[in-house]
This record gives C-alpha cells, structure tokens and sequence, in this order.
C-alpha cells in the first residue's frame, strides 16, 4: 500500500474511533436504533410529536438492568425500566413532543439511561423547532430614580435576542444632558421574556426639567423608542431658602410690632388714665 494512502487509511480509523459513544464503565451503552448515528436529529412545529428509538446495548456475560429518562426536551419512553440479558440489545422506542409555546429554533434534549449501580450513558437530542421567525422588541415603565434610569425590555417576538441600548436626554431649554451611543447590553432575552434593568446617571443635573428618550435595537430589524419626563429639584436647599424667609418674614414682623409699640407709646400719657377707666368700668359691677 503507498505510504499517502496507508496516512489516510489511518486517518479515518482514528476519526472513526474518536465518534463519541454512551457507555458505561461495565461496557453496557446507549446509542440511537440503527447505528451510523453519534446523536439524534428531529424537526417538527411547535405542538408535534416525533418519534424515534434507542438501543441499550450489553455485550457483557450478565444481565443489566436501565433507567431511561430524557431531559431539556419533553421525552415519554415506551418503558422506562429495561432489562437486557447478557450479549443482547434492547431497542426501546421513544417519543418527542415539541412544546407548543416552543419559538422557532434549535433545542437539545438528553436521553440518559442509569444502571443499578448508578452508572449513566447519554445520547444528545437536537431539534429544531419550525415556523415563522419573528423579531419584535419593547421599551417599557421608563422612570428616573437619582442618579440612575429604570426600564423593562420585553421580547414579542419568536425569537432571542441581544438588544443594544441608546440613551438620550434634554434640559428644559433643549441643551443635550445625556448621549450614549448605541452599546450591546450584556443580556440575552428569551421570547416572551421581561426584563428590569437599571442604566446608571452619576452625572445628571440638580436643578432641571428634563426629557430622557431610550432606543432600543437587535439583530432582524428589531427596535423601539419610548421617553419620560422628570425633575430635579434640589429640596434641601429650597428648604434653606425657605426658612430663611420664613425667619426674615418672622424678624420683621417683631420689627413692625416693636415700632408700634413705640408709637404707642408716645400717646400714652394722655391716653394711660382714660384707658383704664374704661377697663374698669368693664369689671366694677
């Protein structure tokens, strides 16, 4: 044989012999009915069931007794408690229902089967889920709390996203306070997902009226804008002011009283005996 195509003779044996198997340390697997297949593949719409069957296979001297279980995927085995007798396979069909809320998409499920001394074997499932893909994306319950910008991001489409963020806000006479560019946020939003994020203003105005706009955009086309309102006064110093008129108002008040007190006084030589007649004639009686 040549030497290039005993390499490649070699080559394949190694690549054969590196395919991922399930099986258990005592030398019982679990591979997909049929052979020639590493995993399982399946497509259907949402709402569908898929059926297929995996082997346990136990070429052993004594009998092994299995769990099967599935995960990741809504998994119903014709028998979940499987006995196989030694050098015997046993093929135990299975279905696969795919959720009918399920968004349009790749999913993976494990078929996984356990012995009775808690040995395991698994075999992947991967499904791809049908249908129209959709890429809606909301901005939602924007509020302005301190220093920093609340808001929800709601997924309404079909399927995730990675939304990015702009931020814009403007003072009452129309001066730009706030201007962030469009960033990737480190989220990753399932469909039919809310989520409350907080995007940080250490720098925002203490005295202002102010028009704070968000922009929402992902993959697809996907995007939203909605704004919100808010005013920053600074109310301890509007409490200063505040009682510094008031103690203004109450000193000259005591000013204004003083003074006429004193013009009072003036007149009360001839005033003094006649005023307390008067008060006497009140009280004699």
């Amino acid at each position: 044989m040549p030497s290039t195509a005993r390499v490649l003779c070699l080559s394949l044996l190694a690549l054969l012999a590196a395919t991922p198997t399930a099986t258990a340390a005592e030398g019982w697997s679990l591979t997909p009915a049929g052979g020639g297949r590493p995993t399982f593949y399946a497509e259907g719409e949402p709402g569908t069931t898929l059926q297929d069957t995996v082997s346990v296979t136990n070429p052993t001297g004594h009998p092994v007794t299995v769990r099967l279980r599935g995960t990741g995927i809504p998994i119903t085995f014709a028998d979940t408690g499987v006995r196989v007798p030694a050098r015997t396979r046993a093929d135990v069909p299975f279905t696969a229902t795919v959720p009918a809320t399920a968004p349009p998409g790749d999913r993976t499920g494990t078929l996984v089967a356990r012995d009775t001394e808690g040995r395991e074997a698994t075999v992947r499932l991967r499904l791809r889920v049908g249908g129209p893909k959709l890429e809606a994306l909301t901005v939602e319950h924007i509020a302005v709390h301190g220093d920093r910008i609340t808001y929800e991001l709601v997924n309404r489409g079909t399927t995730p996203l990675t939304p990015s963020l702009a931020v814009h806000a403007t003072g009452v006479l129309g001066g730009t306070l706030l201007d962030r560019t469009a960033r990737t946020l480190p989220v990753r939003l399932p469909p039919g997902r809310r989520l409350k994020l907080t995007e940080p203003w250490p720098g925002r105005p203490a005295f202002d009226a102010v028009e704070v706009r968000l922009t929402v955009t992902a993959t697809g086309g996907a995007h939203d804008t909605a704004s919100t309102s808010a005013r920053f006064v600074p109310w301890g110093a509007v409490a200063g002011a505040g009682g510094a008129l008031a103690a203004g108002g109450a000193l000259l008040l005591v000013r204004l009283r003083g003074r006429r007190r004193r013009a009072g006084d003036e007149g009360s030589a001839m005033a003094e005996h006649p005023c307390t007649e008067a008060e006497l004639t009140g009280a004699v009686s």
